[in-house]
């Protein structure tokens, strides 16, 4: 008759079973989502600290100005003949090639 001890399965056997499948997901999960996020903020951010004067720069809430002055903590535009706008230094979502007619 055989051992029935010798017949079950070790816990740390079972417990890689249900470990490897999970740390698979996360890997997944890592390289799907947050690595990507990671590397734009980045390069947002570097884009934030390279803003300077006459840049054509596009703001989160669609709007295309120049920029006048960069200061730590907001960045002034000119959206207008004699209109100007102070707006948080991270509201600007990117640098325009070319300003729409």
């Amino acid at each position: 008759m055989p051992d029935p001890a010798a017949a079950a399965p070790s816990s740390s056997l079972l417990l890689m079973q249900y470990l490897v499948p999970f740390g698979m997901m996360f890997l997944i999960f890592y390289l799907i989502v947050f690595r990507p996020q990671s590397k734009a903020r980045k390069e947002h951010e570097a884009m934030l600290k390279a803003l300077k004067k006459n840049d054509e720069v596009v703001t989160t809430g669609g709007i295309f100005g120049t920029v006048l002055n960069v200061k730590p903590e907001s960045v002034t535009l000119r959206v207008d003949d004699n209109v100007r706008l102070e707006v948080e230094r991270a509201a600007i979502a990117r640098v325009a090639k070319a300003r729409p007619a």
